[in-house]
């Protein structure tokens, strides 16, 4: 964990250094929210959100002039993202004890990512500058760590069936789960300017295309993974697919680099006068 706050750490340094003589056009911000997140496994299963999943982490823009379209920038997130389900709803689904999905037995995985988006940002002006309408579009990518897991379906164990929930730290295994992983995302929000600040709400829901479960995977001490930590992996082998998806709902506090104002960001391109063709009589 010290290692990605160090890495965090440094790219924010060199983010600063990158557009500290830069003109008005750059604004450097710091993000911070929460939302959900869940998984499209298939063959599908009864899915639960996982709910309050936090995003925190830096950006940059950079607002080029009216005659292209919107700005773009970068991203440098660190999220909490995951999936819950349950495995066997029909064992369950008449039972009076379990009214809703969320309160049969099901397995719940969270895990930590740092997410990079390249974001493209159509945006319009209103009230004389002082706010800012977007909307974002961007392809993202990840590197994905640190998971925590939690099983209350009854398990047996040395031949001894228990109904105690079991959890514990997940460990990442090179022949079932991916470290990488990269999706579309999409979102909308508006910024407050006040001077050379900026404050603002945005939202954007994250499209996954890769799997956080190795597609079609099938390894042989899968026997092995019970015994060790029983509970941690419920699948006999890994779904066909697995994207994660996410959404969240973030604070941002940014800072223009430099003191001039929109006057530089309204610049127009000049009108070049004609030419003037003259019919000449004389041949």
């Amino acid at each position: 964990m010290k290692r990605i706050v160090n890495i965090l750490a440094v790219a924010s340094i060199l983010m600063v250094l990158c557009v500290g003589r830069s003109s008005a056009q750059h604004t450097i911000a710091v993000t911070g929210g929460a939302g959900f997140s869940s998984a499209r496994l298939y063959p599908a299963q009864e899915m639960i959100p996982v709910w309050g999943t936090y995003s925190t982490g830096i950006s940059w823009r950079y607002y080029s002039m009216p005659r292209f379209v919107g700005c773009i920038g970068i991203d440098v997130e660190l999220m909490q993202r995951g999936f819950s389900y349950v495995p066997y709803p029909s064992r369950y689904e008449k039972n009076p004890n379990y009214p809703n999905k969320k309160s049969m037995p099901h397995y719940t995985r969270k895990y930590h990512s740092i997410m990079v988006p390249i974001v493209w940002q159509p945006h319009v002006y209103l009230f004389k500058n002082h706010m800012r309408i977007y909307l974002e579009a961007a392809p993202t990518f990840c590197y994905n760590f640190a998971s925590t897991f939690e099983n209350t379906e009854p398990l047996t164990i040395n031949q001894t069936t228990t109904a105690e929930p079991v959890s514990g730290k997940y460990t990442f295994r090179s022949e079932r789960d991916n470290r990488f992983s990269f999706g579309l995302a999409g979102g909308a929000g508006f910024d407050l300017i006040f001077g050379q600040f900026e404050i603002g709400v945005k939202a954007r829901y994250d499209f996954g295309f890769s799997d956080i479960l190795r597609n079609r995977n099938k390894y042989y001490d899968y026997a092995y993974d019970m015994a060790t930590t029983p509970g941690e992996n419920p699948f006999y082998y890994t779904p066909l697919r697995s994207p994660v998806d996410n959404l969240n709902i973030s604070l941002r506090v940014g800072f223009r680099i430099g003191k001039a104002g929109f006057k530089e960001w309204e610049w127009k391109r000049p009108k070049f006068p004609k030419n003037k063709e003259v019919f000449k009589y004389a041949l």
